[in-house]
């Protein structure tokens, strides 16, 4: 793109409308809208009767702020309606997923497959002496046995606890132990970034800890050598290779607890977010069917995210599932063995929808076109962005590099309390604009409010907030429900505080500004640490950035921004970097306003993230005020603090 087009990507009145012949096959009309603002429960209950229920609803909701329950008296089971369904309807041969390990050996399993390796995980279970309503904790690579313990364990009503498998021996026992679980189910290891990793000693060190866990059941992945607990540790080979291949799902109440799912805790223990049943199914296919427009019998649909985090959960393996979805699910890194991982991926098994995270978009850009490039992208025709806002030029590029002028892009916002997404593009509907998430879906009722509760306008922001109760809703903190009502329905009165801000532009269009406590405050104004990041990106210099607000003595916080160049940009020697720096300031404050201009920006390799790709932005701040640097052992590479306040120490600061 030329530097015209670059200053003009913050642009808000640019528009791209879905192509006629692509509006003319959508899945999802304009009259869904009408059809929810109409009657917003009647709406739900339709939405419900795409899937299959033993038992149907006698009441679509009841309400008792903030705790609400769906389809109240429904008889369910979610497994049946990922897997059975297909099968008994005759689409057992269709295939489920294309999987692809990271070094190069690949499984291709079909429902009908899905159906026999659940069933016998799901018997293998019950020998196990697991029953309704106990809890699993499930710690794994990214492999099928995955999937197949989720569903198995959903099952047989058994509530799933999938811990992201970079997570330490501490953090594992921390919630294990919240979750009272009496099982996990484990790997040796796995495979990253070219060599194995191990699992399998992580949760042994977990489990020195005080927990009511009986039995470690270990999918054999890597072969590496392992120690043993011959009272406590068993094969998967050998327990559930052996098992029957037959099972009958058992129907549940809507409201039995499907999952537990633990968010990062910063400042406190980790939340442990809920879902049930009937609900989250209902708009976790709902709205994987109407946002990325599937056509089971000819997409070939790809969510990179990690099981181990809510994406997984609702558009790997449930959303998806539900709807009959064939799907590519790789274990490894996008750069491993070449930086053009991913795209080959995408041209081997002709991949249709690609929904992934900004992060690693950024990456992509860092890295040049040149990998996409080389690769037949050519079977894309719909692509999505999910995780946190994603800046003008970073949509832009996704656009044109990745989907050839060729894709709708659906920028999606949700969250793990929310269980699905609430706020996207419809991509038969909504004519697009670079970094907006557009409008909230049919069904949700979302605000912008200012800090007195009072509706804001357009071209006003405020905080993002919910009004009225959705089917996949979080049904509270798992054991804390004053944890729930405190934290997501305090704030303001009646109403769910997301705890991002947002912002309507004059055309009505919703952009996402980040987490509130990412707001910084100088003198007196606020600024989206996202705002700013986005207008460094922006400037042709710049592959990524993070934003930190710092105590200033003069204006309260100050702007310090860290940021990644693009490949070939000359910051080498003094002169140049000096210059490159004032470029970079002068650019914010023409983008935002000279409120905006940062105080200091430093040039770095790499930027914190943990190894779902999450940018670290307290260790940075840690970093911008000469503090200590708190705990990163969640990091994906611990050494990069290190470096980072090594080299702020020695920078120059300029007021």
């Amino acid at each position: 793109m030329s530097k015209e087009e670059i200053s003009n990507l913050g642009n808000e009145n640019r528009r791209f409308p879905p192509s006629a012949a692509f509006a003319a096959q959508a899945n999802a009309k304009p009259s869904l809208y009408d059809e929810a603002d109409a009657d917003h429960t009647a709406f739900w209950a339709k939405q419900a009767e795409s899937l299959v229920w033993e038992k149907k609803w006698d009441q679509v909701l009841e309400w008792n702020l903030p705790f609400a329950q769906w389809f109240i008296g429904g008889k369910i089971n979610a497994s049946y309606n990922c897997i059975d369904r297909h099968v008994l309807e005759g689409r057992g041969d269709r295939v489920a997923f294309h999987f692809e390990g990271e070094p190069g050996d690949t499984r291709t399993l079909t429902y009908k497959d899905m159906l026999r390796e659940v069933s016998k995980a799901a018997n293998a279970l019950t020998s196990l002496g697991v029953k309704a309503g106990d809890r699993i904790a499930i710690y794994m690579p990214h492999i099928p046995e995955a999937v197949i313990s989720m569903l198995a364990c959903a099952r047989i009503g058994a509530a799933h606890s999938v811990i992201f498998g970079g997570f330490s021996a501490d953090s594992l026992l921390q919630r294990i132990q919240d979750a009272d679980a009496t099982i996990v189910i484990t790997a040796d290891g796995g495979f990253r970034k070219g060599a194995a990793f191990a699992l399998k000693p992580v949760v042994d060190e977990a489990l020195k800890g005080e927990t009511h866990v009986r039995k470690v059941l270990v999918v054999q992945r890597t072969k590496q050598e392992t120690a043993w607990n011959a009272e406590r540790d068993i094969w998967w080979h050998d327990l559930v290779d052996s098992q029957s291949d037959q099972h009958t799902a058992q129907a549940f109440d809507a409201e039995h607890v499907l999952f537990i799912l633990y968010t990062s805790g910063t400042t406190a223990k980790p939340k442990g977010i809920f879902h049930t049943t009937g609900g989250y199914l209902t708009q976790t296919a709902f709205t994987h069917k109407m946002v990325f427009d599937l056509k089971p019998e000819t997409d070939v649909y790809w969510c990179t995210a990690d099981v181990g985090w809510i994406t997984g959960h609702s558009y790997m393996v449930y959303g998806p599932m539900i709807n009959g979805a064939t799907q590519v699910m790789y274990e490894g890194t996008p750069d491993t063995p070449e930086k053009d991982r991913i795209f080959k991926l995408v041209e081997k098994y002709k991949v249709t929808i690609l929904y992934t995270a900004p992060t690693l978009i950024r990456t992509w850009m860092k890295w040049g076109d040149e990998f996409p490039n080389g690769c037949d992208l050519s079977s894309l025709r719909l692509l999505g962005s999910v995780g946190e806002p994603i800046n003008p030029e970073a949509w832009m590029w996704y656009r044109e590099v990745i989907g050839q002028n060729n894709c709708p892009i659906v920028d999606t916002w949700w969250q793990t309390e929310t269980g699905s997404i609430m706020v996207s593009p419809l991509p038969g509907i909504t004519s697009t604009k670079p970094g907006s998430a557009m409008r909230p879906l049919p069904g949700v009722d979302a605000t912008v409010i200012d800090d007195d509760g009072n509706i804001v306008g357009n071209g006003h922001s405020g905080y993002l907030t919910l009004n009225k109760p959705w089917p996949s809703m979080m049904r509270g903190v798992w054991g804390e429900p004053e944890r729930y009502k405190e934290t997501y329905w305090s704030r303001f009165e009646g109403k769910y505080f997301a705890g991002d801000g947002a912002k309507w532009d004059e055309d009505g269009a919703l952009w996402l500004l980040g987490r509130v406590d990412d707001v910084m405050n100088v003198s007196g104004h606020r600024i989206s640490t996202a705002e700013v990041e986005s207008a460094l990106v922006s400037h042709e210099a710049i592959a990524e950035a993070a934003v930190v607000g710092a105590n200033d003595a003069m204006t309260g916080q100050a702007i310090v921004a860290f940021v990644i160049l693009r490949g070939g940009i000359d910051h080498a020697n003094q002169e140049s970097g000096e210059a490159l720096t004032k470029d970079l300031k002068a650019h914010v404050a023409k983008e935002i306003g000279a409120i905006a201009r940062p105080r200091q920006i430093m040039v770095v390799n790499e930027l914190p993230k943990t190894r779902s790709g999450k940018i670290m932005r307290r260790l940075l701040r840690d970093v911008a005020e000469n503090r200590a640097v708190g705990d990163s052992t969640t990091l994906a590479d611990p050494n990069v603090m290190k470096l980072i306040s090594e080299g702020l120490s020695s920078a120059k600061q300029e007021d």
